[in-house]
């Protein structure tokens, strides 16, 4: 089955499934480099053409440049199809008061370097703490380093819909927003998706698998208890208690499961295909270690959620409590339980 794609600007398409790049930045295990880069010309081969990475993602851009430039005479003689490489730009929490157009431009060519490009193809821009005015003015900066010629379309990265129309109505031309969507996690319905598709502002998502939960590995399963595995899985128990619990959660699966028999898939496929189709949703973002699931995310193209399965789908999660709010707006508060597993200032680290 062909993955498809989305254009997300006119002659500029995109996979709709996205490699996403945060599990190869070591908080997930030991990266071995040449297999991730096997797996890269693999999923490109699937015609998984789009990666996702960020500046504060240690190591993954320098790992997208090895891959590129290690298949340099592939892609230019076509046996693999172009890519897409969209990165993140991240200003760590304690320079937002002082951030300077110097500062953008240092991480941007940075990123130019470390992918070994002369352009990006999208960065996405991040702005920790919305009572620091000067967001709008960095992303003017970016506006002006797109029409520099070294990035070629800009998007942002859990941005709300208050601040997003305040880019938007500054003239900042966004094309897109990286935001957390899931079965679990309704968030952008709230103001969001109405202001993106006002001004053709596509939704790429993250968490739509909650970090694993949203799987049969933890259907009739005890809720895990801590240490987790990874940060990943406490990020999203976090979602599932605010989601109204395990039990709740439970309830949510088992239904995915019937409709995943139904259309003989795995409640992953159900989870990601549920996503796909709502509106504004350009593409999904599938943090995968390696190819181990690739012929599954090419199978979600094989079948579509009928009326039937979204009714039932609804009534899986009419009785959740949250997340509530704007998307982020949790994540945001340094001093809550979301707030605190986040790291905020991992550019310093990086430089």
């Amino acid at each position: 089955m062909k993955i498809e794609t989305t254009e997300l600007q006119p002659g500029y398409h995109i996979s709709k499934v996205i490699k996403g790049g945060w599990h190869l930045a070591g908080g997930h295990g030991v990266i071995d480099e040449v297999e991730a880069i096997n797996d890269m010309h693999a999923f490109v081969s699937s015609g998984i053409t789009t990666f996702d990475c960020a500046d504060i993602y240690t190591g993954v851009e320098e790992l997208i440049g090895k891959f590129i430039r290690k298949y340099k005479s592939e892609f230019s003689s076509g046996n693999l199809p172009p890519i897409q490489v969209h990165t993140k730009y991240v200003p760590d929490y304690n320079t937002l008061e002082t951030l300077t157009r110097a500062d953008t431009v240092k991480i941007i060519d940075r990123s130019l370097m470390r992918l070994g490009v002369e352009r990006i193809d999208l960065v996405q821009f991040a702005w920790w703490n919305n009572d620091v005015p000067g967001y709008v003015e960095t992303a003017l900066h970016l506006a002006e380093l797109k029409k520099a010629g070294k990035i070629r379309y800009l998007g942002v990265t859990n941005f709300d819909a208050l601040h997003l129309r305040n880019l938007i109505e500054a003239g900042v031309p966004i094309v897109s927003n990286q935001v957390q969507y899931s079965i679990l996690d309704h968030r952008p319905e709230s103001e969001l998706i109405g202001l993106c598709n006002e001004h053709n502002v596509a939704l790429l998502c993250y968490g739509v698998l909650a970090g694993g939960f949203l799987s049969d590995r933890y259907i009739v399963s005890t809720e895990p208890k801590p240490p987790l595995e990874n940060r990943s899985l406490v990020k999203y128990q976090l979602i599932i208690n605010e989601f109204g619990g395990y039990e709740l959660f439970q309830e949510c699966l088992h239904i995915m499961r019937k409709i995943a028999n139904k259309h003989e898939k795995n409640i992953a496929q159900i989870a990601a295909k549920y996503i796909l189709q709502k509106p504004s949703v350009a593409g999904v973002i599938i943090g995968s270690r390696n190819r181990i699931h690739l012929d599954s995310y090419k199978d979600l193209f094989s079948f579509n959620l009928d009326a039937h399965d979204l009714l039932a789908l609804a009534r899986a999660i009419r009785n959740a409590e949250g997340p509530s709010g704007p998307v982020y707006e949790l994540e945001r508060n340094k001093s809550g339980k979301h707030g605190k597993i986040m790291k905020y200032n991992l550019n310093e680290q990086n430089h």
